[in-house]
């Protein structure tokens, strides 16, 4: 096996149509285009500063995505956890209980919503050496599986906002809701 660096990868952005696409299933984890994807992914991700990052935002189509919770400037209390590829992720189960959160998006820079997702979920993904996991998510960890899971799903967050009284610039939200935390 060849070893590849990793690399940052581009990002698509809001207008794009890849980003309203469903992505296609992967049937070859082990092959090395979707494990250099991985790398790349987990490398991107880190580079970012984010906390999830999905195949179709760097323009491929699979279904795969990072969840690599982690404090940084963008979601300060943020819970850690070492980044984790879900390859072909499904939602087996979700509470009834919605929470509203606020969330924004590499594929939608500078602004953030309000979003209703569910509080816990239960899942089913295989790992990238193709190993089904089952897991339980709740919280914040649950509220980035269920949004990278709609970028899969050919939706953004702006997608589930409710109104547009919910939304506002990232500068806005670093001055009004991070600073009363």
């Amino acid at each position: 096996m060849v070893f590849l660096m990793n690399k940052s990868v581009p990002i698509i952005q809001l207008g794009n149509p890849m980003l309203v696409q469903k992505a296609a299933w992967i049937d070859n984890i082990q092959d090395e285009h979707i494990q250099k994807l991985i790398g790349d992914l987990i490398f991107t991700v880190s580079q970012a500063n984010s906390v999830g990052i999905a195949a179709p935002q760097v323009a491929e189509s699979h279904r795969l995505f990072i969840v690599a919770s982690r404090p940084n400037t963008r979601y300060p209390d943020a819970p850690e956890m070492k980044p984790t590829a879900m390859i072909n992720p499904k939602i087996i189960a979700y509470s009834t209980e919605v929470i509203k959160g606020w969330e924004g998006c590499l594929s939608v820079p500078g602004i953030r919503g309000l979003v209703p997702r569910y509080q816990k979920i239960e899942i089913e993904y295989n790992d990238r050496n193709g190993k089904i996991q089952k897991q339980e998510l709740t919280d914040f960890i649950a509220r980035i599986f269920q949004h990278e899971y709609d970028h899969l799903e050919g939706k953004v967050f702006l997608d589930r906002v409710e109104s547009t009284e919910e939304l506002m610039t990232e500068s806005e939200y670093q001055q009004r809701v991070l600073k009363n935390t």
